[in-house]
C-alpha cells in the first residue's frame, strides 16, 4: 500500500464511509428478519473467508512473526469492536430505527477523539477540530425532523443505552490496536481482529440457550441478497477502508471523516429506499462536506 499518495489514510476514512452507508440501508432490510447475533457472525464470517483470497492477491503473509502480545491483542479488540460492539449496535437499530441511532452514533467521533489523544497522544489542529465538530453538527441537523413517535419509551430508552454502549466498544476497540495496525500488514490485521469477533459470538451462541432459534432466523430469513450485500459492504469493504484509513492517518482525523458515514446513508436512503430529501437534509450534506474540506487539509 502507497502510503506516499498524499491524503491517502483520509481517502480511505472517507471510502469507509461511504461504504458503511450503503451496509446500513442494506442493514435496515436484512435485519428485519435476521436476528443481531446471527447477523452479526455471518457477516464476519463472510468476510474472514473474502479476506483469506485478498491476502494471498496482495502476496500479504498470514503468520507473520509479531509478538504474541499483538495477536492476543487484536483477538480482544474483535470481541470487543466486533463482537459486542456490532451486537448491540444492530440492536440498537432495531428498537430505535436508523435515524435516531444516527443521532447516538454522533458519540463515535468524539470518542475516538477524546480516547486517541488521552492514549495515543495525537493532536488536532484548529481547523481540523472545527471540521470535526462542522461534520457532527450536521449529522445532528440531517437528522433533527426525524419523529419517533412509533418508538415506545422503554424501547427508546433501552435503544439508546446500547447505542451508546456499542460506539464506546467500537472506539475502544480500535484505540487499543492502533499501534499495531501502525506496524503491522494490514489485511492480515484484518484477519487476526475478525476472528477474535467471530469467536466471541460463537461462544455467546454456545451458552445461549436461544442459538437454535437465533441460527434459524439466518437460515430461514427472506432476502438473501440483502444479508449477503450488507455484509460485503459492511464486514469487508468497509471494514478494510476503516482500518486503512486508521493506519495511515490519526485516528482523530480518520474518525471524524468516518463520520459522515450518517450522511451518507441518507444519500442512499433516498436513492434506493425513495426516501424523500428536503431542504434541511440538503443544506446538512453541503455542510458535511464542508467540513471534510476541513479535516483533510486543515
Amino acid at each position: 500500500m502507497d502510503s506516499t499518495i498524499p491524503h491517502l489514510g483520509e481517502i480511505f476514512s472517507l471510502l469507509a464511509a461511504v461504504s458503511w452507508g450503503i451496509a446500513v440501508v442494506l442493514f435496515k432490510k436484512s435485519g428485519e428478519t435476521v436476528h443481531p447475533v446471527a447477523l452479526n457472525l455471518y457477516k464476519n464470517v463472510l468476510a474472514v473467508l473474502l479476506f483469506i483470497p485478498t491476502m494471498w492477491l496482495f502476496k500479504e503473509m498470514f503468520i507473520p512473526q509479531l509478538s504474541l502480545g499483538d495477536y492476543l491483542l487484536l483477538l480482544l479488540s474483535g470481541a470487543i469492536g466486533i463482537g459486542v460492539g456490532d451486537t448491540l449496535l444492530f440492536k440498537s437499530l432495531n428498537l430505535i430505527g436508523a435515524g435516531l441511532h444516527s443521532i447516538v452514533d454522533c458519540l463515535y467521533s468524539p470518542s475516538i477523539i477524546g480516547l486517541s489523544m488521552i492514549f495515543l497522544g495525537e493532536r488536532l489542529s484548529v481547523l481540523q477540530i472545527f471540521g470535526a465538530v462542522i461534520i457532527i453538527s450536521s449529522v445532528l441537523l440531517i437528522t433533527r425532523e426525524k419523529r419517533h413517535t412509533e418508538v415506545s419509551r422503554r424501547n427508546l430508552i433501552r435503544g439508546i443505552v446500547l447505542g451508546v454502549l456499542a460506539v464506546l466498544c467500537i472506539a475502544v476497540g480500535i484505540v487499543m490496536i492502533k499501534p499495531i495496525i501502525g506496524r503491522s500488514p494490514l489485511l492480515w490485521a484484518i484477519e487476526v481482529r475478525l476472528l477474535g469477533g467471530v469467536l466471541f459470538l460463537c461462544l455467546i451462541l454456545v451458552f445461549n440457550s436461544s442459538r437454535r432459534r437465533i441460527v434459524s432466523t439466518l437460515i430461514s430469513a427472506r432476502g438473501w441478497g440483502y444479508t449477503f450485500a450488507s455484509s460485503f459492504f459492511g464486514a469487508y469493504l468497509a471494514m478494510f477502508f476503516w482500518l486503512a484509513g486508521m493506519k495511515l492517518t490519526q485516528a482523530s482525523i480518520a474518525s471524524a471523516l468516518n463520520q459522515t458515514s450518517n450522511v451518507f446513508v441518507f444519500i442512499f436512503a433516498a436513492i434506493f429506499l425513495k426516501e424523500p430529501i428536503n431542504l434541511l437534509r440538503i443544506m446538512a450534506i453541503i455542510i458535511a462536506f464542508a467540513g471534510i474540506y476541513m479535516v483533510f487539509f486543515g
